[in-house]
């Protein structure tokens, strides 16, 4: 199998000639990792967990914690799943790049399809799945939002959405999810849509798939599936804690096929984890500081903020040459949004990820401003 490389390797290669400006102290905005801490309630159920270190972990997840992600389900979506349609996963990387190799593997040809740009685990999966690729393309002229062309979806087995949206920022309304939902049945393709960024929005809370499934009459969520991840909600990357939910057809023979993987979560992190996902005060005080972000990149840069994620999609004129002279010139490294896209999509486009205190914040925008107007 030939992999792409990855695209902060990518980034690697770019400025590996280039010498940052001694003047100014780092600032790293690249990966899409909080990098505030932790809650202590979280931390403190973890250490409470540790003796449980002695104990093989269920593939199938331990009740407590797939109990905890039923309740987000209902909290946050109004919805009651049914334990069979829900799946713990040790985190969602895993998930995306095993689950298409796992639905794909008796398909002669299959096709997979999933927004472009994209997180690169998509194209992993579907290389290693042996799957000829439908990119949707998310541009500006679209909205950031991927058009319908039912032809070619209609040759697809499997459609991966992912809205809220890394790394454009945009957000699909319910109304047009409800039409891909719509599809999925017409078609007969599985949809998914990645969702680990519903928690982070600054206005309205974005929907779920799930939501729209059972708006377009489809309450079984038949052929839809959604998955979630506490990792940006409650700045907990190290958990690795995600699930898969929507149709049990599916997921009772993936669940099989997940306890050949191996990839069961630790019990101390799973008991941190049900900690994580039963709580949601925490969960506004991680959305007030991302939405303190974008207001201080609002006064800064003039831009407009998203309605989710904790990411600018800047436009620019070269992205490379952009983020190579930002590192040389001001210490300052982003991701050009080419590294993200294929087919020309990305070009001209650089992804911020405000991670960072509000402090740290001020002084990444202040030093993309001085560039900016030093070019103009």
């Amino acid at each position: 199998m030939q992999f792409e490389t990855y695209p902060f390797e990518k980034l690697s290669v770019l400025l590996e000639e280039s010498r940052p400006n001694s003047d100014y102290d780092p600032i790293v905005l690249t990966i899409g990792e909080p990098q505030f801490d932790t809650p202590a309630f979280i931390t403190k159920t973890l250490c409470e967990s540790a003796h449980l270190l002695k104990k093989y972990p269920k593939t199938s997840g331990e009740p407590q914690l797939r109990r905890a992600m039923r309740y987000f389900v209902k909290h946050r979506f109004h919805i009651e799943l049914d334990d069979s349609q829900i799946i713990p996963t040790f985190g969602t990387r895993e998930l995306l790049f095993n689950f298409p190799q796992f639905l794909l593997a008796d398909i002669e040809e299959p096709m997979m399809a999933y927004t472009n740009p994209f997180y690169q685990i998509y194209e992993g999966a579907a290389i290693a799945s042996g799957a000829k690729v439908l990119h949707l393309h998310l541009t500006k002229a679209n909205g950031f939002l991927p058009q319908i062309n039912e032809p070619e979806l209609a040759g697809c087995d499997l459609v991966i959405l992912n809205f809220p949206n890394n790394p454009t920022a945009s957000v699909m309304d319910l109304e047009t999810m409800k039409e891909w939902v719509k599809l999925a049945l017409k078609y007969n393709f599985v949809l998914l849509n990645d969702e680990c960024y519903s928690e982070i929005y600054t206005h309205s809370p974005p929907p779920s798939l799930l939501q729209a499934s059972i708006e377009a009459d489809n309450p079984t969520f038949r052929n839809i599936l959604v998955i979630n991840s506490v990792s940006k909600r409650s700045s907990a990357p190290g958990l690795r804690s995600g699930f898969i939910a929507g149709d049990d057809r599916i997921l009772r023979e993936y669940m099989r096929y997940r306890t050949y993987v191996g990839c069961a979560s630790p019990l101390p992190l799973q008991m941190a984890a049900a900690a994580a996902w039963e709580d949601n005060e925490h969960v506004i005080g991680f959305r007030e500081k991302y939405r303190e972000n974008f207001e201080i990149a609002r006064e800064i840069l003039g831009i407009d903020i998203p309605d989710a994620t904790f990411y600018i999609w800047l436009e620019v004129d070269d992205e490379l040459t952009f983020t190579k002279n930002l590192y040389e010139q001001y210490n300052l490294k982003v991701l050009p949004g080419s590294f993200l896209g294929r087919e020309g999509i990305g070009q001209g486009f650089v992804r911020i990820a405000l991670v960072e205190s509000a402090e740290k914040t001020v002084e990444a925008c202040r030093r993309i401003k001085a560039y900016l107007e030093n070019q103009s």
